[in-house]
């Protein structure tokens, strides 16, 4: 059990949840064990002023509940009463189309910023994947993973985008700039 008091009708705050779900990504798409050990310990320092820890279920679901609820490393949720505190976070698949507006504005900030560092045929080939993950995955960009880029190269941008030879040649180089300019690693 934790040394933290109990956490009852606390809940996460919203940037510490959207941070532990930022670093868990990264450390799910780091290549080297060093790294991903790294975020880990960092999303755990985060977590642990306020009496929580993460875990990643086998559904890809990142679960952040109280520490308190660990029983031997177990959380047997049929001792639990309150379950509510638990947060529960989708890692793959869409995200929450109730976000969309929010998802979208992003997406077409970051497509513009893509434009003005690489011009039209990058700015052309970042609008594409705007409308990809916000209308097909209802996430950012910058969360995108390597299966839903595959199929955004591989199916969407050649059937929906209608591009150019310049901007299907450009566009590895444009989604590239896109996930440098969000600050984030390109997943492999």
């Amino acid at each position: 059990m934790s040394d933290h008091e109990p956490t009852e009708g606390v809940e996460l705050p919203a940037d510490v949840t959207d941070e532990v779900e930022r670093l868990t990504r990264l450390a799910r798409r780091a290549t080297d064990d060093g790294e991903r050990a790294a975020y880990r310990r960092r999303r755990e320092r985060i977590l642990e002023p306020h009496g929580f820890t993460a875990r990643l279920r086998e559904d890809d679901y990142l679960v952040i509940h109280p520490e308190e609820w660990l029983d031997d490393g177990t959380v047997r949720t049929d001792r639990i009463e309150d379950l509510s505190r638990a947060v529960e976070l989708p890692l793959e698949g869409p995200g929450d189309p109730e976000d969309w507006s929010a998802v979208d504005a992003e997406n077409r900030e970051l497509a513009a910023a893509v434009r003005r560092e690489g011009g039209a045929v990058h700015g052309e080939n970042a609008d594409a994947l705007a409308d990809f993950m916000g209308n097909h995955c209802a996430k950012p960009i910058a969360s995108a993973t390597a299966a839903e880029l595959r199929e955004f190269r591989e199916e969407y941008f050649v059937r929906n985008a209608w591009p150019s030879a310049d901007q299907r040649e450009a566009i590895a180089e444009s989604i590239a700039l896109a996930f440098e300019l969000a600050g984030e690693p390109v997943p492999e």
